[in-house]
């Protein structure tokens, strides 16, 4: 089933609006609790692994309510509908900086971010599903993926680029009130890109008739699926990757990079600088965006690191875009493979840089993300060609809780990277908002580099080991487009035997 441009770009807005919470909660929430809401940075991390655990936790469950669902819209898809305003008011009361003594700011935390993930996983879990339900063409489904990376991408450029100067820009020296505005527009933008989506996709493949609801079975089944497991251990270990390093970039702009040469690199580039008699610097665009070099030269850490994300995204896009063709040519596990391996050399080299070597942090950066971008999109069409192997095996369709336990691994990578983040930064002796130690310098380099290159080297191993390739693809789509074109689905002798692959 080929998809239309429509349906394909409907689609790709609904993770546009997941990433405007992902990666503000990737790159900016520890650093929010610790240096705006005034969170030790131990007991920041340990909220935020009980938050993204409960989140974890609560994936499976919602994907077994997901697949039970039935409505005239499909099993999947009224989850985004349902979800989209409840998302829009916790993600602004998520950033809110109520006026409580410090044990009553740290409930406050916890409960509102309990509440966003909880709604996260009823919105991205079905939607995540979609995927798997949209279209059985292998070949659209890589192209379905590559629309939906595409769309984060932008979201993460936007998130990543404008958010602290936005913070900057709404709050004039109040950073409650910045957080608090900043992500208000965010959370306009995320309502649209759901009823977006709602209103442009449709769900065609349904499980067989014949298939009964049994939860038990499916997660049984699930632990004799070598495919699967090779997946969900690669996809926790890749999000601890992720956590680790996006929730401490910003330390490492903070504190680490030499202000001065920023600076005059940002002038090099040439970049507006506010003055009493121009406050907008000239560029009135630029100013909007908050991406105006202060007087007072306060917020210089803000703007590198908001061109560090907007680059790094911008290269994103075009290895995202390049997905489908090298997937075509050589094949997603290969390019994967080539891609992780490469970005785990290239994160590493982090570590090496002096605090001056700007041009370098960059170049380091842009080539890190061009190497790692294809995987990002290949990634997840895997998944789906997972739930394809598992009812290619087994007989059964069980999109929803393929999807919600990979997720479920995803959060609690989540999880235990930012609570690793937290922890190392406290136990290498991090202090917010003053010049740091050695000790603690040394910490925010490592979180940044050699830690999570460790982690990309589990990921490789996993890829290793999985063994869904293009001639298994083929194999797989053929046999369950005959299944799916006879009115009733014949059931093997001995369904739900699934071997290692």
């Amino acid at each position: 089933m080929k998809l239309s441009f429509i349906e394909k770009a409907g689609y790709s807005l609904g993770d546009a609006a997941a990433n405007f919470v992902f990666m503000t909660m990737i790159l900016f929430q520890l650093n929010f609790y610790t240096d705006t809401l005034g969170i030790a940075a131990a007991s920041a991390g340990t909220m935020l692994l009980v938050g993204r655990l409960w989140d974890a936790f609560f994936d499976p469950m919602m994907g077994v309510l997901a697949d039970r669902t039935n409505t005239r819209w499909g099993k999947f898809r009224p989850w985004v509908l349902w979800t989209a305003v409840p998302w829009a008011v916790v993600m602004v009361l998520a950033y809110t900086v109520p006026n409580f003594s410090s044990p009553g700011k740290l409930l406050w935390a916890g409960l509102t971010n309990i509440l966003l993930m909880t709604l996260y996983s009823a919105n991205n879990t079905p939607y995540s599903a979609m995927s798997g339900v949209m279209t059985g063409d292998g070949a659209e489904r890589t192209k379905l993926s590559s629309y939906r990376f595409v769309a984060a991408m932008l979201a993460q450029l936007i998130v990543g680029g404008f958010t602290l100067p936005l913070v900057a820009k709404f709050g004039q020296g109040n950073n409650a009130k910045g957080w608090q505005m900043t992500m208000a527009l965010w959370a306009v933008v995320c309502l649209a890109c759901f009823l977006i989506t709602f209103a442009t996709t449709r769900e065609r493949i349904q499980p067989p008739a014949s298939q009964k609801i049994e939860p038990k079975k499916d997660f049984s089944n699930l632990l004799k699926n070598g495919p699967w497991i090779a997946m969900f251990v690669l996809t926790l270990v890749h999000f601890v990757f992720v956590a680790m390093r996006g929730g401490t970039m910003f330390y490492y702009f903070n504190y680490y990079v030499d202000q001065t040469r920023l600076l005059a690199f940002l002038q090099g580039l040439g970049l507006p600088q506010a003055t009493v008699a121009q406050p907008d610097g000239g560029h009135a665009l630029m100013n909007i965006l908050g991406l105006i070099i202060n007087v007072d030269r306060t917020n210089i850490a803000s703007v590198g690191f908001s061109l560090f994300n907007i680059a790094s995204q911008a290269v994103t896009v075009v290895g995202v875009i390049a997905s489908t063709a090298l997937a075509m040519k050589y094949g997603k596990r290969a390019v994967a493979i080539v891609g992780f391996s490469l970005a785990t050399i290239l994160m590493s080299g982090f570590i090496l840089l002096p605090a001056g070597s700007i041009e370098a942090t960059y170049g380091l950066e842009l080539a890190r993300a061009l190497a790692y971008a294809p995987t990002i999109p290949l990634i997840w069409a895997m998944f789906a060609d997972v739930a394809d192997y598992a009812e290619w095996r087994t007989y059964r369709r069980v999109t929803g809780v393929i999807f919600a336990t990979i997720l479920f691994a995803l959060k609690t990578g989540l999880s235990i990277g930012g609570f690793l983040a937290g922890q190392l930064l406290s136990r290498f002796g991090y202090v917010p908002n003053v010049a740091q130690t050695p000790n603690a310098l040394l910490g925010i380099r490592l979180t940044v580099s050699v830690f999570p290159a460790v982690c990309l080297v589990i990921v490789v191993i996993c890829l290793l080991r999985y063994r869904i390739d293009r001639s298994m693809e083929a194999e797989m789509g053929e046999e369950l487009s005959r299944r799916r074109s006879q009115p009733v689905p014949s059931l093997p002798v001995s369904e739900g035997v699934v071997s290692h692959a």
